[in-house]
């Protein structure tokens, strides 16, 4: 049984009574009939960092297009904020106090596959601004892309 202050925490979706177990080696406070889980607040940058060891790869604004949830924190029972992880279509909720987070079933699996593909892009982005720049670097020597096109449109060649 999770207790805070004293208090057993609940469940903020049906009420349960939730139970520390651990998830992604995460230990995080869980309920048994839906299988949410509540994610103190440094825990969700915790399960960001079982993918993205890099703080760098995990910089930047979490809580997009804010609203109201329909969900109570489970430590202080304020309305918690609804938000778009991300920016992704992926709806999580927080305590407006910073408590922590509610992640339904299923949305820490989703959270580390979104880490993921953001590691991956990044990675590709990186790849492509190196590559860019070995091209510019070099006055685009031999290439036939789109600044040669370019370049034929509009006089005929090189200089």
């Amino acid at each position: 049984m999770v207790q805070n202050e004293g208090r057993l925490l609940k469940c903020p979706r049906d009420g349960s009574q939730l139970h520390t177990e651990k998830d992604h080696a995460i230990e995080i406070d869980s309920c048994p009939q839906c299988k949410g889980g509540w994610y103190d607040f440094g825990e969700l940058a915790e399960l960001e960092a079982t993918v993205a060891k890099d703080d760098d790869t995990r910089a930047g604004m979490i809580e997009y297009s804010k609203r109201a949830s329909s969900l109570a924190c489970p430590l202080c029972s304020k309305t918690m904020v609804a938000f778009d992880y991300r920016g992704n279509n992926l709806e999580l909720d927080a305590c407006p106090d910073e408590h922590g987070f509610w992640l339904d079933s299923g949305e820490s699996d989703r959270v580390r596959e979104l880490m993921r593909n953001r590691v991956a892009d990044l990675g590709r982005s990186a790849s492509a601004q190196q590559q860019w720049n070995r091209k510019r670097e070099g006055g685009f020597q031999g290439s036939s892309g789109v600044i040669d096109k370019i370049r034929n449109m509009f006089g005929g060649g090189r200089r």
